[in-house]
């Protein structure tokens, strides 16, 4: 893998040793250094998933599991006001598929600190980023494979989009852009744990509230007022009912301002925490590398 790191660095512009020897190289330079860099790592964190069976059994059974479960078990026994539940509950499915996708992304990150590997690639020419943009580039890939299978058994248990292909590839990138903030907060918590065995003691209690207080089960005017609001404003339930109404499922509103613009919360919790929280993560990791 160090190999494959210093040959993509040897450009016709400077060698991956002139790089090392400290000559000067102009900001798209570097630019394209990086985006190198992190296409290697990407690279190089999905070849670790496809070598490793029991993580392609974990990650692509968990969405299955999520759908068959949630879809038959809590589809047969409720109902979403005018409208299948089945098809009320799936796109919130697909959302809370990401945010469980957090515990991933934290216990990769924080293997790698814990085993060395940030000393290991520290002493080789690459971008200090391409570790942290590397794991985001892989979590993506996966995550879009993870929404090809949702879709997939969602169809087969009974449930369709009805707006049309155009806004459903909407929905899914509206999904995956919470994928990506999520990405970032995961790498934050990776890099801020003591060891890997710590994420799962912090991610948990952090997903599993954030799954109850949201719209993905039960519309947020079924709910005492303050927990209406609560969920109203949720990351989760700005996707969820935005992606319900690009697909044309059912959903419910609301007269809260929240309720009313989905797509505006939709875009922007995401927004705000990648600009939040990737900052902090290339920050900590830089310092981890120092």
């Amino acid at each position: 893998m160090t190999s494959t790191l210093q040959a993509q660095h040897r450009a016709p512009e400077v060698s991956a040793a002139g790089r090392s020897a400290g000559r000067p190289a102009g900001p798209l330079t570097r630019f394209r250094w990086a985006l190198a860099d992190g296409r290697v790592m990407t690279g190089r964190n999905m070849a670790h998933v496809i070598r490793s069976p029991e993580e392609i059994v974990i990650y692509f059974t968990l969405p299955i599991m999520f759908v068959l479960v949630f879809g038959y078990v809590f589809g047969s026994g409720m109902a979403a006001g005018a409208g299948n539940y089945r098809e009320y509950l799936l796109p919130g499915v697909f959302v809370m598929t990401m945010l469980y996708g957090l515990g991933a992304t934290a216990s990769g990150i924080a293997m790698d600190v814990s085993r060395g590997v940030v000393d290991r690639f520290r002493s080789i020419p690459m971008a200090r980023t391409a570790l942290v943009t590397g794991r985001t580039g892989a979590d993506l890939l996966r995550a879009l494979l993870e929404m090809t299978i949702l879709v997939v058994c969602g169809l087969l248990v009974g449930w369709q989009w009805h707006n049309g292909l155009l806004d459903a590839l909407a929905a899914v990138g509206l999904i995956l852009l919470l994928r990506l903030a999520l990405t970032w907060v995961g790498i934050f918590l990776g890099l801020m744990v003591p060891n890997p065995d710590t994420v799962g003691v912090i991610v948990f209690p952090l997903a599993f509230p954030l799954t109850a207080l949201s719209n993905v089960f039960v519309a947020p005017d079924l709910m005492p007022t303050w927990l209406g609001v609560i969920s109203s404003w949720n990351p989760l339930s700005a996707t969820v009912a935005a992606s319900r109404e690009l697909f044309g499922n059912p959903g419910t509103g609301g007269d809260s301002w929240a309720a009313q613009h989905p797509m505006l919360l939709a875009v922007g919790w995401p927004l705000l925490l990648i600009v939040v929280f990737a900052p902090l993560a290339v920050r900590r990791y830089q310092r981890l590398s120092r």
